[in-house]
């Protein structure tokens, strides 16, 4: 267990693993009162399959995610993975990873309702058959004001574009240019944190009341 895990009733049992790097992950998590014991991010190939739609490539990301790192523990854990996809219609946004492919994605979100879809899986490592696999797909809807050139570059020059699906972040500064949001404000930010809970609750122990 890390130094800073809270105390819970799973101390003694399986362990807790987040299979994300993303800091927004972890601190929704904190912010239920919920530290991993563990954090292994996965490495899996993330490129939409051909054809694949927003909704199962969240899903099966989110799944693969879990698999994978429940595949590779060899203690009682229990793994918690999600992933976030921003679709236009049926086109899936890439993760902004340049400043480039960050303008491109709020040129077309700009004046545009967009839907954003979270997935969460979690997965019982091996040596824990007492853990529950579950899925949650929650899905949600953002329209963004119309965006000025000059907005548009300050959005860039703000930077928290970077690493993030669609080319921004709602809890950022693209905030003040949402003009409509419906849905799940921290399944945007990356993390549904109800539907997690929910599942959490529904385990044989107890990170959750």
């Amino acid at each position: 267990m890390t130094a800073d895990a809270a105390p819970s009733g799973a101390d003694k049992g399986a362990q807790l693993v987040l299979a994300s790097a993303s800091p927004r992950r972890l601190a929704l998590l904190r912010q239920i009162g919920l530290v991993p014991d563990q954090v292994h991010p996965a490495d899996i190939d993330e490129t939409p399959r051909r054809d694949e739609l927003p909704r199962p490539h969240a899903q099966r990301l989110a799944t693969e995610k879990a698999e994978h790192v429940a595949g590779a523990l060899d203690i009682p854990a229990l793994v918690i993975a999600a992933d976030t996809v921003v679709a236009l219609g049926r086109r899936i946004l890439p993760k902004a990873e340049d400043a480039d492919t960050a303008r491109a994605c709020l040129n077309l979100l700009s004046g545009r309702r967009h839907t954003v879809f979270t997935a969460v899986a979690i997965r019982p490592t091996a040596t824990w058959p007492g853990g529950r696999a579950c899925n949650r797909l929650v899905a949600s809807t953002v329209t963004f004001s119309r965006l000025t050139a000059a907005q548009i570059d300050a959005l860039i020059d703000a930077g928290d574009w970077n690493g993030k699906a669609g080319g921004y972040a709602i809890q950022g500064h693209a905030a003040a240019f949402v003009r409509f949001m419906s849905g799940s404000y921290t399944g945007i930010v990356g993390l549904p944190l109800f539907e997690t809970a929910q599942m959490l609750r529904g385990q044989k122990r107890c990170w959750l009341r």
